[in-house]
């Protein structure tokens, strides 16, 4: 197959889920108790609504959804540190659409732009780069988040700002990695995942070795997959071929995106720019060991914490709201009591519900109709 149609073909999906009912019925699941995988990207998330593949699968396989998703995991302290940087005058404010919408607790960053914040949204961070160029006079900060996907650009983008020897461009840094939470899910004794199909946008980077730890030392099996129906069916096929044989390991269902060894360049940059060290909170799932990302010390002068004295911000999480319930696979988005009436896309109680990549956002697009709101 070389091109996105074919992975879409109606007669391959329904052959494959033939497939894929006859050998569920040798796994040691029922309906009651089914298989359990979780989709750990956003992307996946709203791949599998947008082909109600949820809905095609045997009874004895389930999804759950995961933690892949930067914005949803935003905790409000860090959007209520951002809200101050870019509510100063000299401030040029700039990041991706979905974090803009995202709520702290003293409002989003769209509320400072309504409040006379030049606030902005760019495309990629060489755009926040660029607007630094163009207003010498003006502070531009650029606000990067998201896993190992992301991390790459941003690194690029700090290089040519030391290069181009900018003093007016900064980084406010909420980068983190997603290996630590998936550790932290599974040292949670009261989880139920049994295995995972990991996210190919982020294995693109870092390669298969880095989910190694989840099948040998939690026994889960584990498949990087693409995002057409054809190979989400395919990586859940992996799996339960996996659970069949009693066995548990890192396979690749998206060879033709994802070498086993990443991208080494990319990887590379990252590691010129970044440390990977520390601990890191994410909403709704508090503070994870060694998720998080900070500026190596050679690029530590464009740290916008740094260099606007921000104190840390304490978090808030809304004890009505269950966003950490659903980014760790315990109950799902339409099962939360705000769903649809205080969250819903319009107006947003929680990042799940802002990013395109949310959990709320695709249940609430796709499956709406099927829930009380």
């Amino acid at each position: 197959m070389r091109f996105v149609d074919e992975y879409r073909a109606p007669e391959a999906v329904m052959q494959l889920l033939e497939r894929l009912r006859d050998r569920a019925r040798r796994l040691d699941y029922t309906p009651a108790r089914p298989l359990r995988i979780m989709e750990v990207c956003g992307g996946h998330t709203h791949a599998i609504f947008k082909f109600g593949l949820d809905q095609l699968l045997p009874e004895n396989i389930e999804f759950i959804h995961g933690p892949g998703c930067p914005v949803c995991v935003l905790p409000m302290g860090r959007i209520d540190a951002c809200v101050e940087i870019a509510s100063r005058p000299e401030v040029i404010f700039c990041t991706f659409g979905d974090a803009i919408r995202v709520p702290g607790k003293n409002g989003s960053l769209l509320a400072a732009k309504s409040r006379g914040a030049d606030v902005r949204m760019v495309y990629s961070p060489m755009d926040a780069l660029k607007l630094a160029e163009a207003n010498p006079d003006r502070k531009v900060v650029f606000f990067g988040l998201g896993f190992e996907t992301t991390m790459p650009a941003t690194a690029v983008t700090l290089e040519q700002a030391r290069a181009r020897n900018l003093t007016n461009f900064f980084f406010f840094c909420q980068h983190i990695t997603l290996g630590p939470t998936l550790r932290s899910l599974l040292e949670q004794p009261d989880n139920s995942i049994d295995a995972f199909l990991a996210p190919g946008h982020v294995s693109m980077v870092t390669g298969t070795a880095a989910y190694g730890f989840i099948a040998d030392e939690f026994q889960r099996p584990l498949v990087v997959a693409g995002f057409e129906p054809l190979d989400l069916l395919q990586g859940v096929m992996m799996l339960v071929e996996q659970k069949i044989a009693a066995c548990s390991r890192v396979e690749n269902q998206y060879r033709r995106v994802v070498p086993d060894n990443g991208n080494p360049l990319a990887q590379q940059a990252i590691a010129r720019v970044f440390t990977v060290e520390g601990e890191s909170e994410w909403r709704g799932l508090g503070v994870i060991a060694h998720s998080g990302v900070r500026l190596s010390d050679a690029f530590r002068r464009f740290d916008a914490e740094t260099h606007f004295q921000l104190c840390p911000q304490q978090t808030y999480d809304d004890p009505r709201a269950r966003c950490g319930e659903v980014l760790t696979g315990r109950c799902k988005p339409h099962q939360c009591p705000l769903f649809g009436q205080t969250c819903n896309p319009q107006t947003a109680f929680g990042a799940l519900m802002v990013s395109s990549e949310g959990a709320c956002a695709a249940w609430y697009h796709y499956r709406a109709q099927e829930c009380e709101v």
